[in-house]
């Protein structure tokens, strides 16, 4: 399998997009007059579909396994979670390897076109749209010329494949007093686990299904603790922020609770399937605390854990 280095070169260059509400989006088709796209960070690389070994008992739109520099990946069919299966070309041409959770994938796809560079605030919510998919589009983008490129949301895809990971029994926070967490995030299967980690670490939570609302939301919190006299702590022991959300991505928002010294002495811990280092040193430049890649429920709380309890 051959990679496009001209597409995919210059991931360098792009960790400088930390920040500045920005991100790179790989456009795709699966054989409609559709667009799709996919963050850059998420790819490592794109070619011809290679053969792919059929196994039973696969999970529908799973279409089997690929030996990939001798590591076996499984190969998923995307138009086949979206209900294209039928539409002439859409099983996938071409198939894009990705890393999503420290996990890699082959992805399926008619062809790719090329990468746009974007600004977050243009990316915006569905709004319910799209129900035909089922939640799997979790964002829209609206191009220059009126074109449309729908974001599809891996995470739900993934839990639709795979199942959604079971989540052990976590030990309860030891503080002499009730802690509480904000967290963003706008994938709907992540925001289920968050709630199920903060549950059984018996923290109490609020949240946010993306950057521009979470920081609203942290805006009125703190002008509401400065009122009464309370410091910011007693209201909200850690935030914990997706690095990718619409209107505003979690780089953003960082940068944002980091400049404002009402939030000072308030941990942010990143929570993100952009596993990557490169990833990691763009969440270190903007300041965050901590980077967890999803999902794993205990290091998760393992993270999370020190920095309510000091």
């Amino acid at each position: 399998m051959s990679d496009k280095k001209t597409l995919l070169d210059g991931v360098d260059a792009r960790t400088r997009l930390a920040g500045s509400n920005q991100m790179e989006i790989l456009l795709f088709s699966l054989g409609t007059r559709e667009t799709f796209g996919i963050n850059v960070f998420k790819v490592r690389e794109v070619g011809r579909t290679p053969r792919i070994t059929k196994t039973p008992n696969m999970p529908k739109g799973v279409e089997g396994l690929i030996s990939l520099r001798g590591n076996v990946i499984p190969v998923l069919s995307l138009a086949s979670f979206l209900s294209l299966e039928n539409k002439p070309q859409a099983l996938g041409e071409t198939m894009m390897v990705a890393e999503y959770s420290k996990r890699t994938l082959g992805f399926l796809v008619h062809e790719v076109d090329r990468i746009i560079r974007v600004d977050w605030e243009k990316v915006k919510a569905p709004e319910g749209l799209i129900s035909a998919n089922q939640g799997l589009i979790t964002a829209v983008i609206e191009l220059d010329n009126a074109r449309l490129v729908s974001i599809l949301d891996v995470e739900q895809i993934l839990s639709n494949a795979f199942g959604e990971a079971v989540i052990v029994d976590i030990m309860p926070v030891r503080t002499w007093q009730d802690s509480s967490v904000f967290f963003a995030d706008d994938s709907i299967v992540a925001r289920k686990k968050i709630i199920e980690v903060l549950d059984k670490m018996g923290i109490k939570h609020k949240h946010a299904t993306n950057g521009a609302e979470a920081w609203t939301r942290l805006q009125a919190i703190a002008a509401h603790s400065s009122q009464t006299g309370r410091p910011l702590r007693d209201e909200i022991n850690l935030i914990l922020v997706d690095a990718e959300m619409p209107e505003m991505d979690g780089y953003v928002l960082t940068k944002h609770i980091k400049s404002d010294s009402r939030f000072d002495g308030v941990p942010v811990v990143m929570h993100s399937s952009l596993s990557s280092e490169a990833n990691k040193a763009m969440g270190k430049s903007v300041g965050v605390d901590a980077y967890v890649a999803k999902f794993d429920a205990e290091v998760l709380a393992d993270t999370l854990r020190p920095l309510i309890e000091r």
